[in-house]
């Protein structure tokens, strides 16, 4: 019985992320060696099925811990009892305990050589294009049945809104623009408003040779879109093949022109290389835009520690196949491929690979804000109007008592059940 079943019946079954917890306390009771009367309080009112699923990620945590320790035979026996339970067409937990066996056993792979083939190697899959994602039917699939990727762009385009005030040249930068999705809601605000009526509106895409196709489709959608609204627009396709080779003078920006970029869930992707998001910064540094609008992952995959990223991905995918099952049904074949091949691929690349093959490496926000200030930048509040429109959008889905927003000094964080899962800043850069 899915989660949407059990709402309409009033049936509380515990989330999740009550469940990991509940396994953790009893990892932690039995590798200390101390009893917590109060758990095992509480373990007595559990049901049958969560107190199996809590084992299964306590079997689950003993394989880490035995994968961190190099112990690898005894982490593939914990592996082989999870996978008497674990499955990809269960309950969140099982779900999400089979795709993280995956990737635990893809890392003893890579440290014992000895290779034992997944099933999605069994099955052939491979993963997209992080670029073309935006544009295929998985992602749009998603982006009407899961709530996040909406609020993100609705509240980051009323940021802009917000900053450009009056301007009648506007140059919008999109460093990952995907479908395209978040500027027609911005092309309808600028079409409609009075008295000073737009003079034009410029947007600069990144991509390169592999999503040029994309990117160029997105952009005569958008061209047709604005032909609709008679809003004079341009669109522009900057092709790298490295973020390295981004120049300043690139973007053709005019003297009258205000400027606004847009980094949705993208800079995470570029910590694996150093110099390339250093080279990004120091480009928008020198264009001086009047905002720079960032939607990130906020979670700490990016720890040295194995066991810390392991930990931490356990609870953020967790939280996120929690909302699957609250979001979507559990035969819908869109969820198959996103927890299959997209989620599936981002828990083995933090847990499984090292060195310069481990490329997802998502920071919070503390982080970024250390990062953001070594070239000058400073966050911005959110408007009171960014917030609502925040709010708005949640109270359109069915889930929405499930989701969260909450301050963090003058950045939002959107989460699942109190679990933060995205940020949204405004930054501008100051004199130094």
């Amino acid at each position: 019985m899915s989660t949407f079943d059990n709402q309409m019946l009033g049936i509380r079954y515990l989330s999740t992320e009550e469940i990991i917890k509940l396994a953790a306390e009893e990892f932690i009771k039995f590798s200390t060696q101390r009893m917590l009367m109060s758990s095992s309080v509480f373990m007595m009112r559990l049901t049958m099925q969560e107190m199996r699923e809590k084992e299964l990620v306590y079997q689950l945590l003993n394989a880490a811990d035995e994968v961190g320790r190099k112990q690898y035979e005894n982490a593939t026996k914990y592996l082989t009892r999870c996978g008497w339970v674990a499955n990809d067409g269960g309950t969140p937990v099982e779900r999400l305990v089979y795709y993280l066996c995956e990737a635990l056993h893809k890392r003893i792979e890579k440290e014992t050589g000895i290779h034992a083939p997944t099933k999605l190697e069994k099955l052939g899959v491979k993963n997209e294009n992080s670029m073309a994602m935006g544009t295929n039917p998985t992602f749009l699939a998603c982006h009407q049945a899961l709530p996040f990727s909406q609020v993100l762009h609705f509240c980051g385009i009323q940021a802009i809104i917000d900053q450009i005030g009056t301007s009648t040249k506007i140059h919008l930068i999109d460093v990952h623009i995907r479908s395209g999705v978040q500027w027609t809601a911005m092309m309808q605000t600028l079409a409609k408003r009075q008295p000073r009526m737009i003079t034009y509106l410029k947007l600069t895409a990144f991509a390169t040779s592999s999503d040029l196709q994309n990117v160029g489709k997105t952009g005569k959608r958008l061209e047709s879109f604005a032909k609709t609204l008679k809003l004079p627009f341009f669109f522009k396709i900057l092709v790298l093949s490295d973020i390295t080779e981004v120049r300043e003078e690139q973007f053709e920006v005019q003297d009258s022109e205000v400027v606004a970029v847009y980094c949705q869930l993208i800079l995470r992707t570029l910590l694996s290389r150093p110099r390339s998001l250093e080279n990004l910064m120091r480009v928008i540094q020198k264009i001086n835009p009047l905002v720079v609008v960032v939607g990130e992952v906020e979670a700490n995959h990016n720890s040295t520690s194995f066991v810390n990223r392991f930990t931490e991905t356990l609870f953020y995918y967790g939280a996120l196949f929690d909302c699957l099952e609250a979001c979507m049904s559990r035969d819908d074949a869109h969820r198959a491929v996103l927890e299959g091949v997209h989620f599936a691929d981002g828990m083995q690349n933090i847990v499984a690979a090292e060195g310069e093959e481990r490329v997802s490496r998502s920071v919070g926000m503390t982080t970024w804000r250390h990062f953001f200030a070594r070239f000058g930048m400073m966050e911005t509040e959110l408007s009171d109007l960014c917030v609502y429109e925040a709010k708005l959008v949640f109270q359109q889905f069915s889930c929405a008592s499930s989701c969260t927003l909450e301050n963090n000094g003058n950045c939002l964080m959107v989460g699942w059940k109190g679990t933060p899962l995205h940020s949204l800043s405004t930054w501008k850069f100051v004199c130094g």
